[in-house]
C-alpha cells in the first residue's frame, strides 16, 4: 500500500471572527488525486491553501512525508508542492517557453543549464503546448492558458501538483480534456473542483466540504451519494449505465419544486 504523503490533523483557519475551515482532517496518499468539492464559500480553496503551505492554520498541524509543514523552509516547499491558482496575472509579452522556465528557478544550481532546459521540454510536452511554445502570453486562449501553467508546474518536479479550479471559465470540452491530462500525469494532485459531473471521472478520492466543515471523505462512490449530494448541494444525483462504454454515469440536476395546490382556486 502507498504511503501518506500528506496528512493534515484538525487543521482550522480563522480570519477576525469568521471560521473558514473548521477542524478539517484527511490524509492524502502517494498518487492519489484528490478533489475538493462544495458550494461557494464552504471553505475548499481555503483548505487547499493551507494544505499547499500558502496559508498557516489558525490550530492543527500539516504534514508532508512526517515532517510538519511550518517547519519547511520557503525553498524546500517549492521544490516539493507546485500551486497552479486563479490569480497568477504574468506579463503578457512573456513568451510561452519563457513562462515556463519559471517553474525551475527553485532548483537554480541543483541541475546544469542543459538539464533544466530538457526538465522544461519534458513539461512542455506532457502539458501538450510544445506546438505553441513561441507565442506570447496575451495570445493564448484560456484553455492554452490553463496548459501552459500546468506546464510551470510541472518544470518544478513537485512531489505533490495543487490545482485551485483549474476549469474555471473553461469550456465543457476543455475542461474535460484538461482534467484527463492531470489524470495521465502520475503525480499526486489535489484539486479544487466545482464542475461535480467531472469528479468521479477524475478523482480517486473525495472530500466533501460544507459551511466550513469537512463533512465526507472518501472514493467517489463513497462521497457522491445521493444523501451527500442532497444535503450539501440541495441536488439530485442519478446512475446511469453508458450506452457504448462500460462505465457508470452521473448526472446532477435540481429536484422538481414541490407545489402546493392547497390554495388554488378554480377558475
Amino acid at each position: 500500500m502507498t504511503h501518506i504523503q500528506l496528512d493534515a490533523k484538525a487543521v482550522s483557519y480563522q480570519a477576525g471572527a469568521h471560521i473558514l475551515v473548521d477542524a478539517a482532517s484527511l490524509s492524502v496518499r502517494c498518487g492519489a488525486r484528490l478533489a475538493i468539492i462544495g458550494p461557494n464559500g464552504a471553505g475548499k480553496s481555503t483548505l487547499l491553501r493551507m494544505l499547499a503551505g500558502l496559508q498557516q492554520p489558525t490550530s492543527g498541524d500539516i504534514s508532508f512525508n512526517g515532517k510538519n509543514i511550518t517547519r519547511m523552509m520557503p525553498l524546500e516547499r517549492a521544490r516539493q508542492f507546485a500551486f497552479v491558482g486563479q490569480a497568477d496575472t504574468p506579463d503578457q509579452q512573456l513568451l510561452v517557453e519563457d513562462y515556463v522556465s519559471l517553474g525551475r528557478i527553485p532548483h537554480l544550481g541543483v541541475f546544469t543549464r542543459a538539464v533544466d532546459r530538457e526538465i522544461v521540454e519534458d513539461s512542455m510536452e506532457r502539458a501538450r503546448i510544445s506546438h505553441f511554445r513561441h507565442r506570447g502570453l496575451g495570445s493564448l486562449s484560456g484553455g492554452e492558458r490553463q496548459r501552459m501553467q500546468l506546464a510551470r508546474a510541472l518544470a518544478q518536479q513537485p512531489a505533490i501538483l495543487f490545482l485551485d479550479e483549474p476549469t474555471n471559465h473553461l469550456d465543457p470540452k476543455a475542461r474535460s480534456e484538461l482534467l484527463l491530462l492531470v489524470a495521465g500525469l502520475n503525480v499526486t494532485t489535489i484539486a479544487v473542483l466545482h464542475d461535480l459531473p467531472l469528479v468521479a471521472p477524475f478523482a480517486t478520492h473525495v472530500a466533501v466540504m460544507h459551511s466550513t466543515r469537512l463533512v465526507a471523505s472518501g472514493t467517489p462512490d463513497e462521497t457522491l451519494t445521493p444523501r451527500i449530494v442532497s444535503e450539501v448541494f440541495d441536488l439530485d444525483v442519478l446512475r446511469l449505465r453508458h450506452p457504448s462504454r462500460q462505465r457508470d454515469l452521473m448526472v446532477f440536476e435540481a429536484p422538481e419544486p414541490i407545489h402546493d395546490h392547497s390554495h388554488s382556486r378554480s377558475i
